[in-house]
């Protein structure tokens, strides 16, 4: 089994309110090879949503949406659920929507809202792989 980004299976669950649709992973999900999960709607968030990216401020990690608003609790509760779900599932690997800050992995949004990448993990893909899931992204 493989545990995927849900917005990759076709979910409109983006903070737009839209997906990132990759046939091969919503053909998955149809075969019943994958299972779909948001960690940001899992971590209550509404869609659509003001987008959020992570920021360091004195050493610590926050994510903040465009707005302001501290949605750290949100993105880590979101992150704690979709570990519980992969420890039950324990899926051959994990398929995540790339410079998210929840499922970004390598590579995310540096904070700025100007489209500019930095290396770095988002809160889900992190806490996953820090678990010893094997994460891919797309």
């Amino acid at each position: 089994m493989i545990l995927v980004s849900a917005c990759l299976a076709g979910c409109n669950c983006k903070y737009n309110g839209k997906n990132n649709n990759v046939d091969q992973i919503q053909e998955l999900v149809k075969a019943n090879k994958a299972i779909t999960v948001c960690p940001e709607v899992l971590g209550g968030l509404p869609t659509p949503r003001h987008p959020a990216e992570i920021q360091v401020k004195n050493g610590e990690i926050y994510v903040i949406n465009k707005v302001g608003e501290d949605l750290t609790n949100e993105f880590l509760k979101g992150a704690e659920k979709t570990l519980e779900i992969a420890r039950d599932l324990m899926p051959s690997k994990i398929i995540l929507k790339s410079k998210s800050p929840s499922c970004g992995f390598g590579t995310i949004y540096d904070g700025t809202f100007t489209g500019t990448l930095k290396e770095g993990n988002g809160l889900t893909a992190d806490l996953l792989y820090k678990n010893g899931f094997n994460i891919e992204e797309i």
